[in-house]
């Protein structure tokens, strides 16, 4: 692919890791800021010290605060912003934007207040703009440093997805492509509240037998979900599913476990927030997987406990108890989509 110009909307940890990995593949990278004390420290002293600490980000990416100045005559704008902002952010550019221009999203969440996919809210705000997908298990941490890292690019158009499968991939960086826009999203979504629930189970002291557990049964609420909102089954066995659980479920890079590890060691929300200082995605989340559940009629055990843990002030540790003294199950019958088992 020939260089491009591309706009990133948004300094955060995987905001500037794709600035990093766009400058590699010899893009010309424009990163936006809201702040200007984090544009002058990265001018300064090379460094995103707060998302992305010791990476150096080179001086060949140009750096704003100017947003219009941004993304004016780019071929590409990618949104990396907390899925709350979205919106917000979309209205503010929407006057600047040329209808061929792409707009990527790497963002992973559902609006709280509308319980919308990103790209349905680019869709509302900015019609048949050409859109894009990004998302997969990857921790800006490692992308950032050349570490090899896989994701999916998704679109309602296929020549847009390859597009930025050209765009980002190099040896390090390796991009699949899924038609499956709703799968993708809400993998990307929805494992960010079993990632939360997986840091309670370890700031609780438990181990590996109840993290298996939660994950495996998480996948499974995530599918159900998905299934019911009109996705594909077996996008949840790929990366953008199981893939992005593992990663997000394992890892201390993990913003959403370390934010359940200080709950379930008996930190207050406010103490847990503050001190792993970025978006926790998985808190709004779970606000929006546990009311679509109800509107869909779908059983998510693991997701109820948590929302109750974060909005109705449950401790922790009896929401263990309440998932493990449910009603005794056979596994076959969600495994086999409620077919009838001969057994």
């Amino acid at each position: 692919m020939k260089p491009l110009s591309v706009a990133i909307i948004g300094a955060g940890s995987w905001g500037s890791a794709l600035s990093i990995v766009l400058n590699s593949n010899g893009h010309t990278v424009h990163l936006w800021m809201r702040s200007s004390k984090q544009l002058q420290e990265i001018k300064t002293t090379g460094k995103n010290q707060k998302y992305l600490k010791d990476v150096t980000i080179p001086d060949t990416i140009k750096l704003s605060n100017d947003l219009k100045a941004t993304i004016k005559d780019k071929a590409v704008v990618l949104l990396s912003v907390p899925t709350q902002s979205v919106r917000e952010v979309l209205k503010k550019i929407k006057p600047w934007l040329r209808k061929d221009q792409l707009v990527i999203n790497v963002a992973k969440g559902l609006e709280t207040q509308t319980k919308l996919r990103i790209s349905e809210i680019i869709k509302q705000e900015l019609g048949e703009q050409p859109c894009v997908v990004l998302s997969g298990p990857s921790h800006a941490e490692e992308a950032s440093r050349g570490m090899p890292t896989t994701v999916v690019s998704t679109s309602k158009d296929k020549k847009w997805a390859e597009f930025v499968q050209d765009l980002f991939s190099n040896d390090y960086f390796r991009v699949y492509t899924n038609p499956d826009i709703v799968g993708v999203e809400l993998g990307g979504s929805l494992k960010n509240v079993i990632a939360f629930g997986a840091g309670i189970s370890d700031g609780l002291g438990y181990g590996d037998n109840a993290k298996a557990a939660l994950m495996t049964r998480g996948i499974r609420e995530i599918a159900r979900l998905g299934e019911a909102m009109g996705a594909e089954i077996s996008t949840f066995s790929g990366l953008s599913g199981i893939g992005d659980l593992i990663v997000t479920c394992t890892s201390m890079h993990s913003r959403n476990r370390r934010a359940g590890i200080l709950i379930g060691q008996g930190k207050s929300f406010e103490e847990t927030l503050e001190e792993v200082g970025m978006v926790v995605e998985g808190i709004k989340t779970t606000e929006s997987a546990y009311e679509l559940s109800k509107f869909y009629n779908i059983e998510m055990p693991i997701t109820e406990q948590i929302y109750d843990v974060i909005y109705k002030g449950v401790e922790p540790k009896e929401a263990v108890i309440q998932l493990m003294s449910r009603r005794k199950k056979n596994e076959m019958e969600e495994i086999a989509e409620g077919r009838e088992i001969d057994w």
